[in-house]
């Protein structure tokens, strides 16, 4: 099978890349990104060289280069998406551009191609905040933030799709992913790559928020799974059940690096900041998922990648600063 995949050049788009090509030999990638500032070929160093990996520069909004890159394909996932809450609060009109209308693009190509399957990635942060118990694949979305309204639209989309035109939709929502080739903005590569330079690391608020974390091969893993193994117009939760504090985050990356507590900083609290985030996973755990990582394992071998790959975050924290 020949397989689209859109922000390939991503965090979870390079990571599902590299783990569906070692997975499955007869399996084919099409990899179609805009590479905008978090996109980066780097991430998939040594795969560029497979034959059976292709590489295409585009915007997911650009219906005719969706069209011609897609066409000889089975299935499409589309990771492509602007991801960063904070700057969707400085900033909405890029999350719209990419995250609603390049989702519609892609189904209406999937429409006119035939496409076998279409997966489409998105986040627990649809739901919106929970102080008790977990969010079902049935609950009502109540996104928070321009970033997750933004997904939550997308979702809504793939949905009337299914049920007007009969689109093979599938939705996967999956909680905080963690791992390698994650842009450091975000907080686990930002905090290590800081405490590496014994920078300081800015904590919002109390830092008690909490977040169901999930090492990103295992979120890949479930993708595959209800890629595979999904109903057609069925919504997946995929989440490891690591609740866990911004703050217990902190301390763990301290404690590998052996840093002091001196170098975290709070910092007032982000707008819309959601407390809790919980996901109930038995609907793709009945597909035969489960996580393969515990969280304080992934957790040291994630900080242990950055610390052992300068080379990869150095140049993208540089260019950020400029």
């Amino acid at each position: 099978m020949k397989i689209f995949v859109t922000g390939g050049a991503g965090f979870i788009g390079s990571n599902f890349i590299r783990y569906m090509l070692d997975s499955y030999t007869q399996y084919e990638i099409v990899n179609f990104d805009k590479l905008t500032y978090a996109g980066n070929l780097n991430n998939l160093k040594g795969i560029d060289k497979d034959p059976r990996y292709r590489f295409v520069e585009g915007d997911i909004c650009n219906a005719n280069a969706v069209i011609a890159a897609l066409k000889g394909c089975g299935a499409a996932v589309n990771f492509a998406a602007e991801s960063h809450v904070d700057r969707s609060i400085t900033s909405a009109k890029e999350f719209i551009a990419t995250n609603v209308m390049g989702t519609q693009v892609l189904l209406e190509a999937v429409r006119e191609l035939d496409i076998q399957r279409y997966l489409q990635i998105s986040t627990d942060e649809v739901y919106g905040s929970i102080d008790v118990g977990s969010f079902k694949e049935t609950d009502p979305l109540e996104p928070s933030s321009p970033y997750s309204a933004s997904k939550a639209s997308a979702d809504l989309l793939c949905r009337s799709y299914y049920t007007t035109f009969g689109i093979p939709v599938i939705i996967t929502r999956s909680s905080n992913n963690f791992g390698p080739y994650q842009y450091p903005e975000k907080l686990i590569p930002l905090f290590t790559t800081n405490l590496l330079e014994d920078i300081p690391v800015p904590i919002y608020g109390d830092g008690k928020n909490v977040r169901d974390w999930c090492y990103v091969e295992d979120n890949c893993r479930g993708i595959d799974t209800v890629l595979h193994r999904g109903e057609i117009g069925g919504i997946y939760n995929i989440g490891a059940g690591n609740e866990v504090t911004n703050l217990i985050i902190t301390e763990t990356i301290l404690g590998h690096l052996k840093k002091p507590k001196s170098l975290i900083e709070f910092v007032p609290d982000r707008l819309g900041h959601d407390r809790r985030y919980s996901i109930e996973t038995s609907k793709v755990r009945a597909l035969g998922w489960e996580p393969h990582y515990d969280f304080a394992t992934a957790m040291a071998m994630t900080i242990d990648w950055y610390r052992g790959n300068e080379w990869w975050w150095r140049p993208l924290k540089t260019l950020s600063a400029t």
